[in-house]
């Protein structure tokens, strides 16, 4: 492996107040540890060091080699599976992720890599709330239990949550058609009154010409989550991102949150972020044929100086469970962008159906 990657700690250390003894934790959107209970603010200085991209290729092939090590401790959730970061107050709580119970039982180690950057969190916990309670109170046919998850803040965890950035250089040889459209003036024969008639309209035909080339481009920091316990599809709409606000990995910003171990490999998250640099390409081949229409029958492409770094991004969770059924709550803790589930009040639609029901039925009674 190479030397200059790290695995991850054990944790992070707590630090204490030299004032009153109490944490210090990081207060969101400044460059300070802060103690809340008599303001002392230490400085987070950070590192002089470029935040360094990792050659992908030499990582896979020494990690192929690599003897395992056990270096984080986590929480495997038997609801979800998900692994929450572990810690002594956890056990016995629920799961931020679906809401199920965790276990002592449940606790392993897994091996990590030691991130090289992150994103620090932006809002703090008040403001997550208000974005939940602004959320809940704007849902449309919720159940009249469900206002009552306004009363539980403290299930709004604030979290890192692990993602690989991907970058390459990409050359792509192409071969396909350019399709050109013209509308052309035809003649039909229709009946009208009985009487037969000719007529013309306009369609649209496609001339299709003999299209290839070369396209370079260089894809940089294409975001994959490093996590299985939400659906890729509920992380990818939290974004954008401003990945221009990372910092280089510094433990003082994950003080007093919590930080998810990835589960999904180097490897497999490569393997999505090649999906999406492929589906990237097509569309700029699409943009390079030209024309109205393209056709692409062949498209060839060389990945080079391909390289990674393991990322940290700040999002507040809230898990719950209602009547049975597993819902989440996430908000980018740098934008405050909500993406949330609910669920429905079948009472309630139904009543709303049977209301327009009966006003339509009046309004034809008096028509």
């Amino acid at each position: 492996m190479p030397a200059e990657i790290e695995h991850a700690s054990e944790g992070v250390k707590r630090i204490h107040c030299s004032n009153c003894g109490a944490e210090l934790k990081y207060a969101p959107g400044s460059d300070f540890l802060i103690c809340n209970y008599c303001d002392t603010r230490n400085e987070i200085v950070d590192a002089e060091v470029d935040i360094k991209e990792f050659d992908l290729n030499e990582y896979l092939r020494s990690e192929a080699a690599k003897v395992p090590q056990g270096v984080v401790e986590a929480l495997e959730c038997s609801t979800c599976g998900a692994h929450n970061p572990f810690d002594a107050s956890n056990v016995g709580k629920e799961c931020m992720f679906c809401g199920g119970h965790l276990l002592t039982k449940d606790a392993s180690k897994i091996d990590q890599i030691r991130p090289q950057a992150l994103l620090p969190f932006n809002l703090d916990q008040r403001a997550a709330i208000a974005k939940y309670r602004e959320w809940l109170k704007g849902l449309w046919f919720a159940p009249n239990d469900l206002q009552k998850m306004q009363n539980l803040p403290d299930k709004v965890k604030g979290i890192y949550l692990p993602f690989w950035t991907f970058d390459a250089d990409t050359r792509s040889f192409y071969h396909g058609e350019r399709g050109v459209d013209r509308t052309v003036v035809e003649s039909y024969a229709t009946t009208v009154d009985g009487k037969n008639e000719t007529r013309t309209r306009t369609k649209v035909e496609t001339d299709w010409y003999p299209a290839s080339g070369t396209v370079d481009h260089f894809f940089d920091d294409e975001v994959v989550v490093a996590h299985t316990a939400l659906p890729e599809q509920k992380i990818d709409a939290l974004q954008p991102w401003n990945l221009t606000d990372i910092r280089p990995f510094h433990d003082d910003y994950l003080r007093g949150y919590l930080v998810e171990s990835y589960d999904i490999g180097l490897e497999e998250g490569f393997a999505v972020g090649k999906k999406r640099i492929d589906a990237g390409i097509r569309e700029l081949v699409r943009a390079d044929i030209g024309g109205d229409r393209q056709r692409i029958h062949s498209i060839d492409s060389e990945y080079n100086n391909l390289t990674f770094k393991h990322l940290l991004l700040p999002v507040y969770v809230n898990a719950y469970r209602f009547k049975g059924k597993s819902y989440t709550f996430l908000v980018n803790g740098q934008t405050g962008k909500v993406i949330g589930d609910r669920p429905y009040s079948a009472v309630k639609i139904t009543l709303l159906v049977l209301a327009i029901l009966l006003v339509v039925a009046v309004i034809a009674y008096f028509a």
